[in-house]
């Protein structure tokens, strides 16, 4: 039982990362040092998705599935969990390719918005000095 519960954290895990790295860049509205946790999540989704590897908590998650006795599975985490509701016959190398590239626009949108939000809210500059 706790191999499963620990496959389980796993899942949730890998299912947290990928959305702070889809959508983390809005919390640098919050906390600008933010983007210094948000950039590398971004550079390491784009790397897995648009080289075609598998993110290491993928065999991790499989490993301790097979510990509790259960049957991992083929492929990575997006094809396994998100492409089976998305592309029921399976994940293509085009397909993932084209989901890199959307995971990439998407958060250069997000951080367009973010700097024109930024720089809105920013006052025009500092206030003159009295002589």
């Amino acid at each position: 039982m706790p191999y499963r519960l620990l496959a389980d954290a796993v899942l949730v895990l890998h299912g947290l990362f990928i959305a702070f790295a889809l959508l983390g860049g809005l919390t640098v509205l919050w906390r600008r040092a933010m983007a210094a946790l948000h950039l590398p999540a971004i550079a390491w989704g784009a790397y897995v998705m648009l080289s075609g590897r598998i993110c290491p908590l993928t065999p991790l998650e499989n490993a301790l599935r097979r510990a509790a006795g259960e049957a991992g599975y083929a492929g990575g985490f997006v094809e396994h969990y998100l492409a089976a509701a998305i592309y029921p016959a399976g994940l293509t190398r085009p397909a993932q390719v084209a989901l890199g590239a959307a995971f990439v626009a998407c958060n250069l949108g997000i951080y367009a918005g973010v700097a024109w939000r930024l720089r809105r809210a920013r006052p025009d500059g500092p206030a003159p000095r009295e002589p």
